[in-house]
């Protein structure tokens, strides 16, 4: 499985990090590969590639605000979730994925 994330959050700087870590940490315990851009307050992070989105199985957005360049995903499956929930939540995020992904 391939995971795509982008962790944006209003102020741009402690939650978009800390979303991009938990995602990370929550996919990579699944066995799954991930890759996270962060928009923060200095700028685009990471930049996911558009080979990358290609390959992509999923695609995870933070909808506290808007993402930068997201017409890259036209067409791919996307879960968007608010930057708490990715902080705090990410293991059951990833969970409510795989159970999607196996119903597909």
């Amino acid at each position: 499985m391939k995971v795509l994330a982008i962790t944006s959050c209003p102020s741009g700087v402690a939650h978009t990090y800390m979303a991009a870590e938990a995602l990370e940490v929550a996919a990579k315990a699944k066995g799954w590969d991930v890759k996270v851009e962060t928009q923060g307050s200095i700028g685009i992070e990471n930049e996911i590639t558009m080979s990358e989105v290609a390959d992509a199985d999923i695609v995870i957005l933070t909808k506290d605000i808007a993402i930068k360049n997201e017409e890259r995903f036209a067409g791919k499956k996307i879960v968007r979730v608010g930057v708490a929930d990715a902080v705090k939540k990410a293991p059951q995020i990833m969970d409510k994925i795989e159970a999607h992904l196996a119903q597909a």
